[in-house]
């Protein structure tokens, strides 16, 4: 482990176990949703809570506290992943940067564009950047569970190519998944900016500061019609990492390792397991099961299963055969197709894209079992092939 930077050893360590969580909540929530405590069980994340207090109205259900609350952490702390990568670590130079860059634009471009083959001129057309995503935690778990077998190489690589991934997810959302503006809120959210500017502009290092202009900021995000969680990615980008030599003589972790370090733990193990329990929360019956054949989930299941390996494959060779990057120490083709494969574990963010993309909730429990389904496939089989890779 050596090779792999501070923080990305500090990114695996918490991934097999939240990986394995994910996947008993993931069948435990779907075992109660079809069991005759459905209906009840399903509900109970369409109760409302909320509170007014002066100017501030909030009264969500359960499940958009969720989604819109709690999981504005997790856009926070791949935020901050992001930012520490691009400046210290797999992404911080051209040399290391230029195949997982290429490769994860081909494993968005190839899965949106077999989505809109399947789905052109249909009402499910915009749900393109569904099958763009790829689940790190898992696909990285799977990694970490196959031990020795898997070059370090080839765990930077995926990690890198997730990271730029999730960045592409963020992008497609803000750009591309925001409806009804509120300019006055927009207007708003100006001035939390305008205070974590001046907060990075000289350094400060109170965390609590910065987290207190992001809540506002979220406050304004989440009323201006912008997903909130958008907010927590803007939050990062201000949030200090000591990259100059003075800088970490004076301090011995910069306040974006530290809440990097406090977030990781309490994300992987219990913000996405109660998003995973929310969001799979939905009975599977015949109505769901014979609409597997329709646009809408065969875009999501090919994009997914096929396109993410064709994109990431293909993007990858043309980048080295172009020579403008190479292959990781000890890394061949067949672990770039191996790689790609899992690259097909869409959940945690296809689903959370599926729930902005559709407003018809049949199109979405429709695209969550399609999710499921090719991350499944893309698990299992990914797993398969990386395992009989012969090791040198």
């Amino acid at each position: 482990m050596k090779n792999i930077t501070p923080g990305i050893q500090k990114f695996l360590k918490y991934l097999f176990s939240g990986g394995v969580i994910l996947i008993t909540v993931t069948i435990v929530s779907l075992l109660i949703a079809n069991s005759s405590f459905g209906s009840s069980y399903i509900n109970l994340f369409g109760k409302h809570l909320g509170f007014e207090f002066g100017v501030i109205h909030l009264n969500e259900t359960i499940g958009h506290w969720i989604n819109d609350g709690l999981m504005a952490l997790f856009f926070l702390l791949v935020g901050l992943e992001i930012k520490r990568e691009l400046l210290v670590g797999e992404l911080s130079s051209r040399s290391k940067a230029m195949l997982p860059l290429i490769a994860a634009i081909g494993g968005m471009l190839i899965p949106a564009l077999i989505y809109l083959l399947l789905n052109n001129g249909t009402e499910t057309s915009h749900g393109w950047g569904v099958p763009m995503a790829t689940d790190i935690a898992f696909a990285l778990a799977i990694l970490i569970m196959l031990g020795s077998r898997v070059p370090i190489g080839l765990k930077i690589f995926l990690t890198a190519l997730a990271i730029i991934d999730d960045l592409g997810a963020v992008l497609v959302i803000a750009f591309f998944y925001t409806h009804d503006l509120q300019l006055n809120y927009l207007l708003f959210a100006l001035i939390p900016v305008a205070m974590l500017a001046i907060l990075n502009k000289f350094r400060n290092q109170n965390l609590v500061l910065y987290l207190l202009f992001g809540l506002v900021l979220w406050y304004c995000f989440l009323k201006s019609g912008i997903h909130a969680t958008i907010a927590g990615v803007l939050l990062a980008l201000f949030i200090p990492l000591n990259v100059t030599k003075s800088e970490k003589e004076n301090s011995s972790e910069s306040p974006l390792e530290r809440l990097e370090h406090n977030l990781h733990g309490f994300v992987n193990l219990f913000i996405l397991p109660l998003f995973a329990i929310a969001n799979t929360a939905l009975i599977i019956d015949g109505s769901i099961l014979s609409k597997l054949t329709s646009g809408l989930s065969l875009g999501v299941i090919c994009g997914l299963f096929i396109g993410k390996p064709v994109g990431i494959t293909f993007f990858s060779w043309i980048a080295v055969k172009s020579k403008a990057a190479t292959l990781p120490t000890s890394v061949n083709w067949q672990h770039i197709i191996g790689a790609g494969i899992l690259g097909g574990i869409g959940f945690t963010m296809s689903i959370f894209i599926s729930m902005l993309a559709f407003t018809d909730p049949s199109h979405q429990d429709l695209s969550k079992v399609s999710i499921l389904i090719a991350s499944v496939l893309s698990g299992v089989i990914g797993f398969v092939l990386i395992k009989r890779i012969k090791v040198r």
